[in-house]
């Protein structure tokens, strides 16, 4: 208890200092859990409390995934969103698997590694398109839509590594009638979810919450991943009114989520045999990555490569999703490289996100872009 006392304290003064230098507090999180934790100080130490915090931050986390999906939203887009997210996802999870299978990482973590090189953070992405006024730009629809696949091939990723370990058929089987459920539940229920939802007491509250934690204790039970199953229930309930569930979930998911990010940050352990400098060449080869695939976005999708310095500057910045994927399939080798790359990439993003204009201006200067149409 003390721990997580400690934790959110830290992570208070963090969070204001941050909000006043406009800068990601997602890295300071974890950095504050590293100082305080295995590789620091090691004043607090993860016990059943904070396992517990940490678990309901990424099932919201999750949760808010789900709701965010919308099948009719990304059909009447799809070529935006085909082009942009194949672009994103060939050149920088090849280049994010290929470097990791050299250094020696199996399978699994091949992948998890590749998929921290590919999702980008999409809340600290739309942060800096809302705090830098760029939510107008062309670029910025083409880089929510990015955000968007990315979102859908971390279901693909989270299904494929969960599907290891039972057999496939029957796993796709179990998740597919899953999802059958809660899309029936909500489809048949809509009107009373609706009803429940609409009151101005707390009753919406207490059914959000209850029923997130429900859907995941089932899946426990059932034997199934609690992410999948989270992310199916949040999609089944944005068939009905998906504003009203991000509403009541997210004092939830802002809270637990710290926890989760500290608890991470404490769990790292440095001297786990990963030397810095393979950490950091990682760390600037995912920054490369996104340069490349910004580029070839900008390129393709726009007509002008210079277009894709606004991509790139805006989508470096790696988060949420690649801690989650650390978290749940990674060794601990690899969640320290994760969390090298989430600080190292989220810092970097920042600044590119708030000067991209003047980064514009300086390849313009060299040369090498032309400016991108208005």
């Amino acid at each position: 208890m003390e721990g997580i006392v400690l934790a959110l304290l830290v992570c208070l003064i963090l969070a204001l200092l941050t909000k006043h230098l406009s800068a990601p507090v997602t890295p300071f999180y974890i950095l504050a859990g590293i100082v305080v934790g295995t590789s620091g100080l090691k004043i607090v130490a993860a016990d059943d409390i904070s396992h517990f915090s940490t678990e309901l931050g990424l099932i919201f986390l999750l949760f808010f995934l789900g709701l965010e999906l919308k099948p009719g939203r990304i059909l009447s887009n799809r070529k935006t969103f085909l082009a942009s997210g194949l672009l994103d996802l060939n050149i920088n999870f090849l280049i994010g698997f290929g470097a990791a299978f050299l250094l020696g990482f199996p399978l699994i973590e091949s992948l998890v590694i590749a998929s921290a090189f590919f999702i980008s953070s999409t809340a600290m992405t739309v942060a800096s398109l809302i705090e830098n006024r760029k939510l107008m730009m062309r670029e910025a629809e083409t880089i929510v839509w990015m955000m968007v696949f990315e979102d859908i091939v971390l279901i693909v990723v989270l299904t494929l590594l969960s599907s290891s370990l039972a057999a496939p058929a029957l796993f796709v089987g179990e998740i597919a009638a899953f999802f059958a459920v809660f899309f029936l539940i909500s489809t048949l229920g809509r009107g009373y979810i609706l009803k429940i939802m609409n009151r101005d007491d707390e009753l919406p509250v207490i059914f959000t919450f209850s029923s997130v934690i429900a859907v995941a204790f089932l899946a426990q039970q059932a034997g199934l991943p609690e992410s999948l199953m989270v992310i199916a229930f949040g999609a089944a309930l944005a068939t009905t009114d998906p504003v009203k569930f991000e509403i009541q979930a997210q004092p939830f998911k802002d809270v637990f989520l710290v926890v989760f990010f500290v608890f991470f940050g404490i769990g790292v352990d440095f001297s786990g045999g990963i030397p810095l400098l393979i950490i950091a060449a990682l760390s600037l080869l995912a920054i490369v990555s996104k340069f490349l695939s910004g580029i070839a976005i900008g390129h393709f999708v726009h007509g002008k490569s210079g277009a894709g310095i606004e991509i790139w500057a805006n989508t470096i910045g790696r988060g949420e999703f690649s801690i989650a994927l650390a978290t749940l399939y990674g060794s601990v080798m690899v969640s320290t490289i994760i969390a090298g790359l989430v600080i190292t990439t989220s810092i970097v993003g920042s600044f590119s996100a708030k000067y991209s204009d003047r980064i514009s201006q300086l390849f313009r200067k060299w040369g090498l872009f032309q400016k991108s149409p208005s």
